[in-house]
């Protein structure tokens, strides 16, 4: 990961004049590309690669990537032989590229000898200047090399208050309720509150924006009963991000940046 972040600093050194507001991706303005980020959330899933069609979709984070510094898309990647593994996800967070279009978006086995073994696929298509993200979900089943899979859209504020955060909630636990995010501030103390909606398992809630600050977040059912907590979360001011409930027995809340 050091790697990553000093190629990250380095680009935003060398072509940008500072590392402010203008340095994060455009992520409202409308792009002739889609985009797409790909997560092995599977539990117990070994390393995959993911594919677009009979194309390599995207590098896997940890080797080296550079990217695009108006629009936060990775041009280019070196991959690990590992793949991705559980818990992780492609080109360091970075968002991918994928000319519009219809997809069979797949996973398959990184091992060198198992390669056309697919894990996961997905049907779908995808639309010009927007962004999404391919989650492996719920338990990887060792006897069949399948687990689930879902494609969501981040459908992103159509206009950023820089003063605020936003948060969204996906579900990939596959033996969850519907469940909400709540948040509570600890920074200013605030009382506990919703962030979104309700969610069921391959949903997400609508980016919501939240004032900047440290967070203790949980993951509540219909009654209000928590299935799951994570202390000291930090959103700041003009980034969007996405919590997903990965798990299925043990449940874990990941903090991804979108922007």
């Amino acid at each position: 990961m050091k790697k990553l972040t000093s190629i990250a600093v380095l680009l935003c050194a060398t072509l940008l004049s500072s590392c402010g507001k203008d340095a994060f991706p455009d992520i409202t303005g409308p792009m002739a590309e889609s985009r797409i980020k790909f997560f092995n959330f599977g539990v117990g899933a070994p390393g995959v690669y993911f594919y677009a069609n009979n194309n390599k979709a995207a590098g896997v984070s940890g080797v080296s990537i550079v990217i695009d510094s108006k629009t936060g898309v990775v041009t280019s990647s070196t991959e690990s032989v590992a793949g991705t593994t559980y818990g992780g996800v492609t080109a360091g967070g970075y968002y991918s590229a994928l000319a519009a279009g219809s997809y069979d978006l797949s996973a398959k086995l990184a091992d060198t000898t198992q390669r056309a073994t697919v894990v996961s696929k997905v049907t779908t298509t995808l639309a010009a200047g927007k962004a999404y993200s391919y989650y492996i979900s719920g338990a990887y089943d060792a006897g069949t090399k399948t687990a689930d899979a879902f494609v969501i859209e981040d459908n992103f504020p159509a206009t950023i208050d820089w003063s605020q955060a936003y948060v969204r909630f996906v579900n990939a636990g596959s033996t969850s309720a519907p469940l909400t995010l709540y948040g509570t501030n600890t920074t200013t103390g605030t009382p506990e509150a919703a962030i979104g909606a309700i969610t069921a398992y391959k949903g997400g809630s609508a980016f919501v924006a939240v004032p900047n600050g440290v967070y203790t977040i949980a993951a509540k059912d219909a009654g209000g009963v928590s299935k799951v907590t994570r202390t000291s979360v930090s959103f700041s001011s003009g980034r969007v991000y996405t919590i997903t409930l990965r798990g299925t027995t043990s449940l874990f809340l990941d903090n991804t940046t979108n922007q």
